[in-house]
């Protein structure tokens, strides 16, 4: 078998065996294969596409070039949920104590993030103490004891896909659905999840602008977990706004906390209690969406899933207290209140602009190097159909690079459009994606 003759195969439309994806991507791990010839064979499959068969065993062979984590010495059902990505997306932080308490055991591996702001590793790493590092005893032990544990990804796993992010990211071979969802989903199943509920954001602060192109990403990540013998559900969320109102990290922090007290965003609060109920469904926990979305309401106004957060972050070295005393978290210098321009409703705030103006702030990266200001970030203090008087705050900016606030601000408040007419939010939740089917809201 030679790479030139698969990269030919798929330049001239054909389907790929299992036998061919399985040589590419070996050969490719081992650094048998050159990035040229590999980086040919990623543009014939961007431009061709591949089928749902194809992108199975993509997926299969990128997971299986690294470690699979085994968890089968985890009690029941263990649930995972991965996020597309966007603006504010502080959810695993409320999201895995909610479902813990619940009963379901949540056992996550996590990334960092590269863009608008950090990843959930770099938000929990915002709590003094807190150490994503654990060997995989403890992992499987937390896990058992406290029905939660979250850990950064080891180098080891999926060890193709590593490589080829790399190269699709510098031959303009990303944006292809196959590519994507299997790039997502290999590192899910090499994390020895049972069952996984994926959170597709759409929108302009989401990888996926179009509703379209996020049912279509939606489907195929399923159709993956299908293929192999994993349940998985995926929602189709809104990124058009950030979600909540704190983008940074240990804003988002304070935010996740709100919300298990019971103060959280109606939006955030809402999507915690959708993505909880269908993780607690998938773990056998509830036998119905209602009846999980019930328990997880009572998690929060109970308290227990306050008591979790404590417990999951004493569990993982971090200081519990800041869960009653946020000025624990790490503090910036300087607050800039940021005023509206004019009087009116807000029609829109464009997410990814937002975003960007905290990762100015220091609150995200521009490249992997960067280092993360954890306390930087943006609060907003009003949402899309909200009225505003001119003048009036719109957010507070959170920062201590002071050569960069105006830059900061002036990128901020081009992400704000207010009009006389007063426009209703968008949806929430546009959709949710089974193996069996696809409903549209």
């Amino acid at each position: 078998m030679r790479i030139y003759d698969i990269i030919k195969k798929k330049r001239d439309g054909e389907v790929l065996t299992k036998e061919e994806i399985n040589f590419f991507v070996e050969k490719y791990s081992k650094e048998e294969i050159p990035d040229y010839q590999a980086s040919a064979l990623l543009m014939a499959i961007y431009l061709n596409k591949m089928s749902k068969e194809e992108t199975a065993f993509l997926t299969e062979a990128m997971m299986n070039s690294g470690e699979v984590i085994d968890l089968s010495a985890i009690n029941g059902i263990k649930v995972d949920k991965h996020s597309t990505g966007g603006v504010g997306d502080k959810t695993t932080i409320a999201l895995a104590p909610l479902v813990a308490a619940c009963k379901a055991p949540v056992a996550k591996m996590s990334g960092r993030g590269l863009g608008h702001t950090g990843g959930t590793l770099d938000k929990l790493e915002a709590i003094p103490g807190f150490s994503i590092e654990m060997e995989p005893e403890k992992f499987i032990q937390s896990v058992n004891k406290h029905n939660i544990a979250v850990c950064g990804q080891t180098a080891s796993i999926a060890v193709a896909d590593k490589k080829m992010y790399a190269l699709r990211d510098v031959t303009a071979t990303v944006d292809n659905i196959s590519l994507i969802a299997s790039s997502i989903m290999c590192k899910k199943l090499a994390s020895g999840a049972d069952a996984i509920v994926l959170d597709v954001k759409t929108g302009d602060g989401a990888f996926m602008k179009t509703i379209e192109d996020s049912f279509a990403l939606a489907k195929e990540m399923v159709d993956i977990g299908d293929n192999m013998n994993r349940e998985t559900i995926a929602l189709i969320t809104d990124m058009d706004e950030p979600l909540g109102f704190a983008v940074g990290n240990s804003l988002e922090v304070i935010e996740a906390i709100e919300t298990l007290k019971g103060r959280g965003p109606k939006d955030f609060v809402m999507l915690c209690e959708t993505l909880g109920a269908y993780m607690l469904l998938l773990a056998k926990v509830v036998d119905n969406f209602e009846d999980g979305k019930t328990k997880i309401q009572e998690a929060i106004t109970t308290g227990s899933a306050l008591d979790k957060l404590k417990e999951f972050i004493e569990n993982q070295g971090g200081n519990s207290n800041i869960v009653d005393d946020y000025s624990l978290l790490p503090q910036a210098n300087e607050v800039m209140e940021i005023k509206s321009p004019k009087t009116g409703y807000i029609a829109k705030i464009e997410a990814e602009e937002v975003g960007v103006s905290a990762m100015m702030l220091g609150a995200g990266r521009e490249t992997k190097d960067d280092e993360l200001d954890l306390s930087a970030g943006i609060v907003l203090t009003k949402k899309v159909s909200d009225f505003v008087n001119e003048g009036e705050t719109i957010a507070y900016m959170y920062y201590n690079k002071l050569d960069k606030i105006e830059g900061a601000k002036e990128r901020f408040l081009k992400a704000y459009t207010i009009s006389d007419e007063k426009v209703e939010p968008g949806k929430l939740v546009y959709g949710v994606v089974t193996k069996d089917k696809t409903l549209k809201f």
